[in-house]
């Protein structure tokens, strides 16, 4: 059967639509490989938020047009966001493309495969601009004919994969429209999942070894789904409606052997104190709270069409600190917005310090086609402007997070062991805005946390990790033994720490001592060695 070389760019959506790709497909019969070279099948899913993750697509496409032309034989597929964005496009652009799917129609991609292999003609599935609402709305009832939801409830639980940490999708699309982001016109309308199935595919996942699961939505706090009642109306049976609050305790009552629970990503609009209090009184559900603020200018905020002020999300950040104690907050930033100015800038960087984000992703405004920003307004903000802004506020908040990585000097803490570190000794510098199928320990990429902090140094001849920050050489004592390597993992706050200790240590929950935080670099020794292997919360 034929190998397949998939690769993902983008957000954790994609990665979670990779996983469900693979597994649809492996049990077709095919099978992947880490290795381009070795591929029958080569499959990109695309994101088309940031300009650098498309500049990468274009540039291998352009360079597998060289083989396609010695090996005919070789599919080459585009999937994800930049197909559905671009369509037609992009196969006049990049002819050797045999087959496109869109994010919305990604259940028809064995179809499509299968279809190329026997004719050999060009094939796509993409639900254009024109159908978006109707088109995902069909695909969304709860019917047998809604292919997304089938994918999503074919995923693998088998517990040989060893899959420690799972995505699980709550809410498909987006309906915020916000002047900078392609995501509505590629991925469709808002629409919710049922909460029994939510229920039953996180059971599955925790049944076999899951130990943290995160619920994605492109906006996942206006998570809302509506069940038909015995009770009826003049229009038809009554409806009851399940708030994301109402999910999340369903979740952590019906997962009592799921040691970690997180989402992402949230929208600070209409964020309501129900969720909070879950939150404080769940002590499974993880104290982290990822919330884009994007400028802390009123007047660009309005540009951006982000629905809220300032104030309002200064009122939400003091009412989650409020509610949940010890809360950790991660933010987004967009520097160099069109006609951002000096002023508007320092609102952004005071909303920063004010704030004190543990981390944040920041990145400089790059126009997107298909956006409403490209057609409304310049880009008129120079290049050297948004670099200084940007490395400006990477500079501040890397600062800010080392003073609060500093504050856990001496304590012991859980991590969620990830494996080895990845940094391996070498000096070879890391390029992991990217996922490969059939790699192993890799961590689930996110565009913010691989690329932000990192990728605007990387021109400077800075060596980064594969987490984006400055390289430090693993420390190696007399006293390791010598099956021991580095090892990295995560607090239930999404800090990133490294230990010592045998990879066998990968995917499990164990307490660590924190003894050096330098800079965003987080170090530690394993607490005690006879609770290295504890595998629960």
């Amino acid at each position: 059967m034929k190998k397949i070389y998939l690769e993902t760019f983008g957000c954790q959506m994609n990665v979670l639509d990779s996983e469900l790709v693979e597994t649809q497909l492996r049990a077709l019969g095919y099978s992947f490989t880490p290795a381009l070279d070795d591929a029958d099948v080569v499959l990109y899913n695309t994101c088309s938020v940031r300009q650098r993750s498309e500049q990468k697509v274009w540039s291998r496409l352009g360079i597998l047009k060289i083989r396609k032309a010695e090996d005919p034989a070789l599919v080459v597929g585009v999937i994800g966001c930049m197909a559905e964005r671009d369509g037609a496009g992009l196969m006049k652009r990049m002819p050797h493309v045999d087959l496109m799917c869109g994010p919305s129609e990604l259940d028809q991609l064995p179809a499509l495969l299968e279809n190329h292999l026997k004719t050999g003609k060009q094939q796509h599935a993409l639900a254009g601009n024109n159908s978006r609402r109707t088109k995902t709305l069909d695909h969304a009832r709860e019917d047998p004919d809604d292919g997304l939801e089938a994918l999503d409830l074919a995923r693998s639980f088998s517990p040989y994969e060893q899959r420690f940490q799972a995505y699980v999708r709550i809410v498909r699309g987006c309906n915020k429209f916000c002047t900078y982001c392609v995501v509505p016109y590629t991925r469709g309308a808002e629409v919710s999942r049922s909460p029994q199935v939510i229920l039953e595919e996180a059971r599955k996942l925790t049944d076999a070894g899951c130990l943290e699961i995160t619920l994605l939505g492109q906006t996942v706090n206006h998570y809302a789904y509506a069940h038909d009642t015995q009770a009826s109306t003049s229009t038809g049976p009554a409806k009851q409606r399940t708030t994301f609050a109402e999910l999340l305790g369903l979740l952590h009552e019906g997962l009592p052997h799921l040691p970690r629970l997180r989402f992402l990503t949230n929208f600070p609009a209409d964020f309501g104190d129900d969720i909070l209090q879950v939150m404080r009184d769940s002590p499974r559900i993880c104290r982290y709270l990822h919330i884009p603020a994007q400028s802390g200018s009123d007047r660009i905020l309005q540009m951006m069409n982000r629905g809220y002020t300032r104030d309002s999300y200064l009122e939400l950040v003091g009412r989650a600190r409020r509610i949940v104690p010890h809360i950790q907050l991660v933010g987004d930033f967009i520097v160099g917005f069109p006609t951002e100015t000096d002023a508007d800038y320092a609102l952004s960087r005071s909303l920063a310090e004010q704030v004190r984000y543990k981390n944040a992703f920041i990145f400089k405004y790059s126009p997107r086609p298909g956006t409403v920003g490209i057609k409304r307004y310049v880009d008129d903000v120079p290049e050297e402007i948004k670099r200084f802004r940007n490395n400006d506020l990477l500079r501040l908040q890397n600062h800010i997070s080392h003073e609060l990585n500093r504050e856990l000097l001496g304590q012991v803490v859980e991590v969620l062991c990830d494996g080895p570190s990845g940094w391996g000794g070498t000096n070879a510098p890391s390029d992991k805005d990217s996922l490969i199928a059939g790699s192993a320990h890799q961590s689930p990429v996110e565009l913010g946390a691989t690329l932000a902090a990192g990728l605007s140094r990387a021109g400077s001849g800075m060596r980064l990790d594969r987490h984006g920050q400055p390289y430090v050489a693993p420390q190696v004592t007399a006293q390791r033994p010598p099956d021991w390597v580095q090892l990295s993992g995560r607090t239930t706050f999404d800090q990133i720490v490294v230990f010592d200790g045998p990879p066998a240590l990968t995917g499990r929950i164990l307490p660590v001592r924190i003894r050096e935080a330098l800079g965003m670099t987080i170090f530690a020794d394993l607490a005690e060695a006879s609770d290295a292997c504890r595998t629960g919360g």
